[in-house]
Formats: C-alpha cells, structure tokens, sequence
C-alpha cells in the first residue's frame, strides 16, 4: 500500500466521536482522526515491516499514521538520527507510548537514548526516557538487574517533575522495575521509600503509589 492508500484507509474508519473524546484523555486532536490502535494493528499485521513507507507516513504529521509507522517500521532499519527526529515530534503520551513500544525498545541503542532523554527539559522527550525503562523491563529478558538499577539515581532525580505525564511515567519505570524480579523488587521499593521522604507532594504521590503496588501480595507471590 502507498501512503496515499493508507491515508485514506485511515480516513474511512475515522470517527468523529473518538477524535473529540481524545482531548479528555490527554491526547492532542490536532493532527488526528479518531481512528482506534486495533484497526491499526489489523492493518499492520496485513502489511508487515516497511521502514521507507513508516518515513513517509511519519512525514504525514497525521497522528494516527504516525502510530501506524511505528508499528511497522523494521527496528533494525532505525537509525539513531532517526530517533532523535521522532522523539522530537511526539506530542501526546499515547504517540510516545506507541513508538517506544513497537519500536524503540526494540533497539539496542535505545538503552543510551534512555537515559540521555530522561535528562532532557522537554516533556514528552523525558517521558519517553522513563517510558523506554518501563518496556526494557517488560521485554529486555537479557538485561542484567545491574542495568535496571543504573536507573535508579533518574528516578528519584525526576520524581518532583510535576508534568502529569512525566510523572506518572516515573512511577510507571519504577513500578515495572520493580516487579521485573525479586532482587529488583526489594531494591525498587528501598528507592520509592527514599522518594518518598522528598519534600514533594508529587513525589510522596509516585512513592505511595509504587509501594503499594510492589508490595502487593500478588506480585509477591509471582515474584517468589
């Protein structure tokens, strides 16, 4: 399919409603359709891996594109240039989410931009740090706990940030941290009981909710 094709395949499954409600859950209208990720996802299972069609429908500004070029880019085409100029243009959690998951995680330089954009003043760009240590967790099966814990020192660095999708991203890396294994869990909630001492409401908010998670009897359970 060409972009042309998609676009217009975008266009017919677009719905009014969807776009309007997108607002309310933090998400930018501007560029988008209202076009739901599983017909994305039905499409780019039909389609496969394409890196110049993901270029050209990133080039489209068009929200629900550039999703879609996330989900079908190939990971071992992406340049490192290349996600610079992505991450740079991401204006919504649900775009920053995306791409870090179908994509960037799936790259191994994505363990030094991790770090390197959690450093970073623009928002959407720090969340994508602490988004890509989340998924590393959840999908890295080769890292060691050591990586995870070099981690730690940005978390608790960036748990006053009080941008909501900052901060809810903090809580979201060190929560999956902390649940990737028992070592990481003791350690993931020695921190959040350090975050929490911060003379911070945000970050009294991060800690309490991440020890309540990671010391759920479940989680302690599947963890044991």
């Amino acid at each position: 399919m060409t972009v042309k094709e998609i676009v217009t395949y975008l266009k017919k499954h677009s719905c009014l409603r969807d776009k309007e409600g997108m607002a309310r859950f933090g998400i930018n209208p501007k560029y988008a359709m209202g076009v739901r990720i599983p017909v994305l996802r039905s499409l780019a299972k039909k389609i496969g891996k394409n890196h110049k069609l993901a270029i050209d429908l990133w080039k489209t500004k068009i929200h629900e594109a550039r999703i879609f070029a996330t989900m079908i880019d190939d990971p071992r085409s992406v340049t490192e240039k290349q996600m610079e100029q992505w991450v740079k243009g991401f204006n919504s959690w649900d775009l920053c989410d995306q791409c870090c998951s179908n994509l960037f995680c799936r790259i191994p330089v994505a363990w030094e931009k991790t770090e390197e954009w959690a450093d970073k003043k623009e928002e959407f760009v720090r969340r994508a740090g602490f988004a890509l240590m989340a998924y590393l967790a959840c999908h890295d099966k080769k890292a060691k706990n050591k990586d995870f814990e070099n981690f730690f020192p940005l978390i608790k660095k960036y748990s006053t940030d009080k941008r909501n999708f900052v901060r809810k991203a903090v809580n979201w890396a060190l929560r999956q941290i902390g649940k990737r294994n028992l070592n990481l869990n003791k350690k993931a909630i020695i921190v959040a009981k350090e975050i929490k001492k911060i003379n911070s409401p945000i970050a009294h908010w991060i800690a309490i909710d991440a020890i309540r998670e990671l010391t759920d009897k479940k989680i302690q359970k599947r963890l044991r």
